[in-house]
């Protein structure tokens, strides 16, 4: 059948392109495996020059891939299942490029070019590694190539297409025996962006990681061509820039998804031991700890087998990760895993070809890698840098089996074992004495000496350190303090000393920089990075410790939550839409709500905040976007006040204007008189009088006028009062009334009839949607830009790293020749 509409040339080329990729890496990689073998250096250089070619190839077929797969969503092109699936009309123009990596294919293809941009860096720097380096990268290209080929052989299906037809995804749906199946409504638009994806971070974070966990490859892929080439030692300061580039990116994109969910997601802060965080955070560990191993190998001789264990490891980590949001093992236990889309099985192959292979090289060569058999002093800097990476390493390890035994212990018996009630706090237990225990080491290691450190000589350089840090902390816990007491005193005096080494590790490492140093920062990119990583540390114990909720309830109107909801009713405060609402230090008055994107599914609640002293006031709009896709009901995207010391973090945690159905609602009758009792869901009211032509601060009737006002008084279940009080009148002849609602309760009241018997007809009505109001969940994280802070240190400190280790390995190299 001839379709008509569709553009089927890009789907063609971009299947073209990634068969082209998928034989141009193979050819890389077994062009690449015999120079890496070649004894002759004319068959050598021969294999190499075709290696190249081949992986310039593969080079240009991935950047085309993306670029197709760009056109096709930004043109609109909903013939193709991925754009029609992750894309649509009013999505922002900014939001395009999130589309690509919201999908398996996509974020696959971003990984597989990013390893083609390091590939062609190290081709550039020409070194002896490249043919054995490069032979892992295009292996790697290969793996990658197949998981967007989207082919069936026989009955396996390798890998997801991304350039897959609607009609080609759907194909026994009838509406696609129509030739013209483009001009029916459904057609005409996509199913759009993830709510929680359409924040800006998200077009720079998931680049920024899949750089991280490309780069991992590069470590690795030296530690197997030392171990495949026999040269044990050589590649390593070969591999040092590579390494601390990895870990630096990889840092910094780990810590760009902690802006992005403090911004875009509602568990009020940055981390939350989501298994998908743990994914990324885990192989960044071991990579550090390889780092360490091998600076200590560089100077010193040690630890070089802990070294090709780590480099290893934090790849195999990787790719682990992969396999555990990709499987869909996470589903029920992530907020942004991936589904499972049939590549299971692939998946694991993915990592077992790397695993197996890895570990028996590395056991094959164990015996011959270098090693010294005397133990390190307990006196000297490589011992306890190597004990800092033993600490990181186990705890990645315990990370791990945290967040992977249960998923997959239920994936495979099929079981229901539960998380921990707090999650959290599982983690925090444990990571907290690391915390300590990584900080101490960063502030004390950098004043030992390698092989061996007099006591008399350490001591007298770091008692000034040690001196200021005690002088900072008891001034700290005079003047502010951490509030932190709900896991009782053991806990409570571990985040005590946590905050002390955390101040320690800058101070020292600053103080280092100052006089160890002598101020010279070019070299000093390992001292700033731990003064980054202090500063992270104090900034997260500061503001998780001191975080408050300024939105305590005080208005009686209390909402329940549905009940897999985190949130507590006590600590949102309910704003009924023009009415100043007491919020502790502020008031806080909902102004307005409004729609300002085409397809009218965000909604922005303007709230207006004023300090009770009139100093200041701000205005904050929290938002509400209808998912068009996942789960049904609404994302909330915070908002949030920034000070130099602190946030005001606000999201809406209901909105009356959520449920857009009518108010079906009806009035009830009651007859009563004075004293009587009406029971209503949440209490009952009492008739307490009936008042002839009240003159008051809600009415001005005059003594001649025919008007009648029941006082009632409302008595809830949580032992509030409130008072109502609706008039009968008569005007022109014409009986009238008006009415009165307490909007604590959700009710409203009419006096509608004055009846016989001194008893006249009251009506009732209980309804949620009377009054335009929304629920509204306040923090305050104090001094939270401290740890935006360390990040950015952090990332610096690697940086300059980077560029030293480079200057010295070439310095190296100009020197042997």
């Amino acid at each position: 059948m001839n379709y008509i509409g569709e553009n089927l040339l890009p789907g063609q080329l971009g299947h073209f392109f990634v068969v082209l990729a998928f034989v141009s890496s193979l050819v890389a990689t077994i062009a690449y495996f015999k120079a890496t073998n070649a004894v002759d250096p004319a068959d050598e250089k021969r294999w190499k020059k075709l290696a190249r070619i081949a992986f310039g190839i593969d080079f240009l077929s991935v950047f085309t891939i993306f670029g197709i797969l760009y056109y096709i969503i930004s043109s609109h092109s909903f013939e193709y299942f991925y754009a029609w699936n992750h894309s649509n009309l009013s999505l922002n123009t900014q939001y395009l490029l999130s589309c690509i990596w919201e999908g398996q294919e996509g974020s696959f293809l971003l990984w597989t070019l990013w390893h083609a941009v390091l590939g062609g860096l190290l081709i550039f720097r020409g070194t002896k590694w490249e043919s054995p380096v490069l032979t892992v990268i295009s292996f790697m290209q290969v793996c990658l190539a197949t998981m967007i080929m989207g082919i069936y052989i026989g009955d396996i299906h390798l890998g997801s297409n991304p350039f897959l037809l609607v009609r080609e995804k759907f194909a026994d749906a009838p509406v696609f025996s129509r030739a013209d199946y483009l001009s029916l409504p459904q057609m005409q638009d996509g199913q759009g962006l993830n709510q929680l994806l359409q924040n800006y971070w998200m077009v720079i974070h998931p680049p920024v990681l899949f750089l991280g966990f490309a780069s991992t490859i590069v470590p690795f892929a030296f530690a197997i061509a030392g171990l495949w080439k026999k040269d044990f030692s050589g590649w390593t300061r070969q591999a040092l820039p590579w390494s601390l580039f990895s870990a630096g990116i990889l840092g910094l994109g780990i810590m760009m998804g902690a802006a992005w969910a403090y911004e875009s997601l509602t568990f009020g802060g940055y981390w939350a031991w989501d298994p998908v965080e743990n994914a990324s955070l885990v192989p960044w560990l071991v990579l550090v700890a390889g780092i360490h191993t091998q600076v200590i190998f560089n100077a010193t001789g040690h630890s070089l087998r802990a070294t090709n264990v780590f480099f290893i490891l934090s790849f195999i980590f990787v790719l682990y990760s992969t396999f555990l949001t990709r499987s869909g093992v996470l589903g029920d236990s992530s907020v942004h895993a991936f589904t499972d889309e049939g590549m299971n099985i692939q998946l694991l192959l993915f990592l077992v070809i790397f695993l197996v292979p890895s570990f028996v090289l590395y056991f094959m060569r164990y015996k011959d890698i270098p090693h010294i058999n005397k133990e390190e002093e307990t006196s000297s800097r490589e011992f306890w840098m190597f004990i800092g990476s033993l600490v990181l390493f186990l705890s990645a390890a315990v990370i791990t089996w945290q967040t992977s035994f249960n998923p997959i212990y239920n994936k495979i018996t099929g079981g229901t074992t539960a998380a921990p009630e707090d999650v959290e706090f599982s983690y925090n237990k444990i990571q907290i004495f690391v915390a300590i225990v990584l900080a101490l080491l960063t502030a004390i290691t950098q004043y030992l000496k390698y092989k061996k450190t007099t006591r008399e000589s350490w001591l007298k350089k770091i008692l000034v350190p040690t001196l200021v840090t005690a002088g900072i902390t008891i001034a700290f816990f005079i003047f502010s303090g951490l509030d932190y007491d709900k896991k009782g005193i053991g806990f409570q005096a571990a985040i005590y000393l946590a905050f002390f080494a955390s101040v320690y590790s800058v101070v020292a490492n600053a103080a280092y920089i100052w006089a160890g140093l002598n101020g010279k920062l070019k070299s000093a990119g390992g001292s700033i990075s731990h003064v980054g990583f202090g500063l992270s540390l104090v900034g997260i114990l500061i503001s998780s410790s001191n975080k408050q909720v300024l939105s305590y309830n005080t208005t009686g109107i209390n909402l329940k939550f549905d009940e897999r909801s985190k949130e507590k009713s006590l600590e949102n405060l309910t704003l009924i839409k023009g009415v100043p609402t007491d919020m502790g230090k502020y008031w806080a008055t909902f102004v307005n709500s409004d729609s300002t994107n085409k397809a009218g599914n965000i909604s922005y609640y303007r709230v207006e905040m004023m300090k009770k002293d009139s100093s200041e006031t701000f205005t904050l709009y929290p938002n509400l976007i209808r998912n068009t896709k996942g789960m049904e009901g609404f994302s909330n995207n915070p908002d949030a006040r920034h000070y130099w010391n602190r946030d005001i973090f606000s999201y809406i945690t209901y909105a009356d204007d959520m449920d857009k159905r009518e108010d079906t609602a009806q009035f009830k009758n009651y007859t009563v008189r004075v004293n009587d009792t009406i029971y209503y869901s949440n209490g009952f009211m009492v008739l307490n009088n009936v008042v002839p032509n009240p003159s008051n601060n809600k009415y001005h009737f005059k003594a001649t006028d025919t008007a009648l006002m029941a006082d009632i008084t409302v008595f809830s279940k949580e032992g509030t009062r409130f008072t109502a009080q609706p008039v009968f009148y008569v005007q022109g002849n014409e009986a009238r009334y008006m009415l009165d609602t307490v909007y604590a309760q959700n009710i409203a009241l009419a006096f509608s009839k004055v009846m016989e018997n001194q008893q006249i007809e009251l009506q009732v009505k209980e309804s949620n949607r009377m009054v335009p109001f929304v629920a509204l969940k306040v923090y305050e994280f104090p001094h939270i830009n401290i740890l935006w802070l360390g990040i950015i240190v952090m990332t610096i400190g690697f940086g300059l790293s980077v560029v030293y280790r480079s200057r010295q390995g070439r310095l190296k190299a100009v020197n042997k020749i």
